[in-house]
């Protein structure tokens, strides 16, 4: 990594320091984020074939919202009013209202019968109590539901139990260079089935400029690796305008987060689940990644990059088809043996 630290460590800070190549060193975006001290993001690469991030690609901890995309207006934006943290993981928090209910069988933390005396059986996505607090309960995770979180806008404070995903990325991530597989992500500490691990970030963009983007990309399906539809409660008959309008992109190839550099596995040891905040804003919802299993520390991180897409899976026995699809080099004992 040699070529890639070089500028950083012996330029920056100097008098005669190019400012342009300091604002794209990819070290300074990465110190800047206000996790790094306690959660770093680190990069290496140890195959020894000299590669380095690509120097157009800048690291951000937020998604960037573009111009001509749709934001719900201030008077629809609305929270809980929850008069303690504790309520947020009950049903009588509005930010709860389009969770589904605990069924009779679903698993509880809380341990034991529960007594009629005991609140309302609890409607949100994690479990509140032990070593598992913070983590998706089963039923979420075994699930492509999406998770309803409480926000900024809403009376609880930033300790609320159900405020997993904005208190943002709890475990620190390393991306690496792989051997035959470009780079890929690890984290140097175990994690635990049902933990948040990060989201996928890039820039928020309308349906039409993703189409312009793919048009010209020089090879369209490699676009497709990093462009993410928000497409989860689009809905052509919703009275809401901004459901019933095409869904926007996520574009992560030149502005993310070290999710973007996540590889696809057709046995992936992490899922995406859509998170809503403000309810007004669905059509901008996160893509959280949460782990699936026990995920020992070295061990490399993976998604499936068509999860859900079924129907996608008939394609790959299709002589016809595969010829323009693009190849999976996951290796795992399930690989489908194409992406799309």
């Amino acid at each position: 990594m040699e070529a890639a630290t070089r500028n950083h460590f012996f330029n920056h800070g100097k008098p005669e320091a190019n400012p342009q190549e300091t604002a794209n060193c990819h070290w300074c975006q990465i110190r800047s984020f206000a996790t790094h001290k306690a959660l770093p993001i680190t990069i290496v690469n140890e195959t020894g074939d000299g590669a380095v991030l690509p120097q157009n690609f800048r690291f951000i901890d937020h998604s960037i919202v573009a111009d001509g995309v749709p934001v719900a207006e201030d008077s629809f934006r609305a929270g809980c009013d929850c008069a303690d943290d504790e309520d947020c993981m009950y049903s009588t928090c509005q930010c709860l209202d389009e969770m589904a209910p605990d069924s009779d069988d679903d698993d509880d933390d809380d341990g034991g019968a529960r007594s009629t005396a005991l609140p309302p059986r609890k409607r949100f996505a994690y479990h509140s109590h032990g070593a598992k607090a913070g983590m998706l309960r089963s039923r979420i995770l075994q699930s492509r539901e999406p998770i309803y979180e409480c926000h900024t806008g809403c009376s609880c404070s930033a300790r609320c139990p159900n405020r997993v995903v904005e208190r943002g990325r709890t475990v620190p991530l390393q991306i690496f260079r792989t051997e035959d597989r470009g780079w890929g992500v690890r984290c140097p500490v175990d994690i635990k089935q049902g933990q948040f691990v990060d989201r996928y970030l890039g820039e928020i963009i309308t349906s039409a400029e993703a189409q312009r983007r793919r048009d010209a990309s020089t090879i369209a399906r490699r676009k497709d690796v990093y462009l993410f539809a928000l497409d989860k409660f689009w809905d052509p008959d919703s009275p809401d305008p901004l459901l019933a309008a095409d869904p926007v992109e996520v574009d992560g190839e030149y502005m993310s987060g070290p999710t973007r550099f996540v590889n696809h596995s057709c046995e992936p040891n992490m899922r995406i689940f859509a998170r809503v905040g403000d309810h007004a804003d669905k059509h901008i919802h996160d893509l959280a990644l949460f782990a699936i299993q026990d995920i020992p520390k070295g061990e490399e991180l993976t998604f499936d990059y068509v999860d859900g897409l079924e129907e996608m899976q008939g394609d790959a026995h299709d002589p016809s088809k595969m010829k323009d699809m693009t190849k999976c080099l996951c290796g795992t004992r399930r690989c489908r043996g194409f992406l799309w």
